[in-house]
């Protein structure tokens, strides 16, 4: 793998970031529980960088019960103070809250739509937007889509879910392919 064309930001990183491009990033994800990992993961990284949450993946997925919606949707408060002294999490109250909130928030939009995914592909029309950028200072950081995910969301009662952040949510779960043109696996997420 180390020697096939990549991400630009994949490049000259640690093996968990390299593993997480090359076997993850922007391949499409129709899983409830995934996509929940993702919320919680996006939206702990607001203001920082995706390494530091790339590095802390493992203490998220036991913090928060292998990303098991229902059993997060009933954190307390007294789990949350738990949450707030973990050094294996970002202990940031805000964002271990708006998880907690989230979760219960996701719940009604399965109840509502059938699953998560369903609700959240209908944003890009079912199916991948494939993009053709050659350089990353070309990927946006938000987009037309992102924005209206990024609304309904906020109205359904969601926190850190901006624009941004929804974006970064699209191009982690392949509802938009934002691999550049030079990079092997460009063609791989499209088949």
């Amino acid at each position: 793998m180390k020697n096939k064309p990549t991400c630009q930001w994949a490049q000259n990183s640690f093996d968990a970031y390299e593993k997480y491009h090359d076997e993850e990033w922007g391949l499409p994800v129709h899983d409830d529980t995934k996509h929940f990992e993702f919320l919680i993961l996006e939206g702990a990284q607001a203001g920082l960088s995706w390494a530091t949450v790339i590095k802390k993946r493992e203490g998220y997925r036991k913090a928060f019960a292998n990303f098991d919606e229902e059993k997060v949707a009933q954190f307390d408060e007294e789990k949350m103070e738990e949450l707030v002294l973990n050094p294996e999490i970002i202990r940031n109250r805000l964002k271990i809250k708006s998880a907690i909130t989230n979760a219960q928030c996701f719940i009604e939009v399965q109840k509502e739509f059938g699953s998560f995914d369903t609700y959240i592909w209908q944003f890009v029309g079912g199916k991948p937007i494939i993009n053709t950028w050659k350089k990353m200072s070309e990927i946006p950081a938000s987009t037309k889509e992102s924005d209206a995910l990024s609304k309904d969301l906020k109205k359904r009662g969601f926190k850190f879910v901006g624009t941004t952040i929804m974006y970064a949510h699209m191009q982690a779960c392949g509802l938009v392919n934002d691999h550049t043109t030079d990079c092997y696996r460009y063609k791989e997420v499209i088949n």
